[in-house]
């Protein structure tokens, strides 16, 4: 079975005939139904773990019980994660099977999230929220805005989809300063300083590696412009919490709304909950109702990839760790 992923779905295109593969579902909690009822849609076999050639991990609360798991089943060559970040995962990848995530699979909703957000802050409802009387007006327009989005994924392509009505200037910051279709510039992650000092509205959309923790810290928030609001639906760790607390106080920026933070869930005593420029949500960006759905249509689709002898999608880069 080959590890690359393919851009064909289309089961008679191939002209292979997909053979049932015995596709353990494990552990039985979680998301464990919808999931065995994905595997069997795409035409796999539900079957013990110790006779199975691929599992589907089903409870992301549940990663330290993995290993313990793929010791009883020496033949299992395919591994689906439920998550697309993977951080609790990363100790126990292993080049001998393919593992795969819901890389893109919940980009639509989360990347609506992120617009949500980003509209309440520029639009002023962090102070009309916590108002208890008539305020003067505040905020400005997102129609017209410059936009930097932080990330290359799905969810940044999901956002300049969504943000195309909006007629933004649209600079994506990746690894490689590599054209990106729909944004009007793509810079290198080194060169994000100047990108930063030209945003209305920063969006942080990315992968949590290593090179990523603390992407965004003082330097960063110096660079942005005082009227810039600040979105994060990646991970918590992506934001020196510290930096951005210092940069409220002082008006660096006009504010932030964070789906993630770190530590995670913030504690109730953080001064961020008090702070008048900052919008919280308790990281539903993509909430089960949203995700389940998505996940039994992503996991329904490589187990008939994998049926057939094809590449599946979402594979996992072992070496960058997403």
């Amino acid at each position: 079975m080959s590890n690359e992923a393919s851009d064909s779905s289309d089961e008679g295109s191939s002209g292979k005939v997909p053979s049932a593969k015995i596709v353990a579902v494990e552990p039985k909690s979680g998301r464990f139904e919808s999931l065995e009822a994905a595997v069997v849609a795409g035409g796999g076999q539900i079957g013990p773990v110790d006779e199975a050639t691929a599992l589907v991990w089903a409870d992301p609360a549940r990663p330290g019980d993995l290993p313990g798991v793929l010791e009883s089943a020496p033949a299992i060559e395919w591994v689906a994660l439920p998550y697309s970040g993977i951080e609790p995962y990363l100790g126990f990848l292993d080049p001998r099977r393919v593992w795969t995530c819901a890389r893109g699979v919940y980009a639509r909703p989360v990347a609506e999230h992120a617009i949500m957000l980003g509209l309440a802050g520029m639009r002023g409802l962090a102070t009309y929220a916590r108002s208890r009387t008539w305020s003067p007006p505040e905020g400005v327009n997102l129609t017209d805005a410059n936009v930097v989005i932080i990330g290359a994924g799905g969810i940044a392509e999901e956002l300049i989809s969504l943000l195309d009505g909006f007629n933004c200037t649209i600079t994506v910051v990746r690894r490689r300063a590599s054209p990106m279709d729909g944004a009007d510039n793509t810079v290198a992650i080194e060169d994000r300083l100047a990108a930063l000092a030209e945003a209305d509205l920063v969006i942080l959309a990315l992968a949590l590696t290593p090179e990523t923790i603390g992407i965004i810290g003082a330097a960063e928030l110096a660079a942005m412009k005082p009227s810039a609001w600040l979105v994060n639906v990646a991970r918590g760790d992506h934001i020196d919490l510290e930096a951005l607390v210092d940069a409220l106080d002082n008006n660096a920026i006009a504010g932030a709304a964070l789906d993630v933070t770190s530590p995670e869930p913030l504690p109730d005593s953080h001064p961020l909950w008090e702070h008048p420029r900052i919008l919280i949500t308790p990281h539903v960006a993509n909430t089960p109702e949203m995700g389940v759905p998505l996940l039994a249509a992503h996991i329904a689709e490589n187990v008939a990839r994998f049926c057939r002898g094809e590449g599946l999608t979402g594979v996992v880069d072992i070496d960058a760790g997403y």
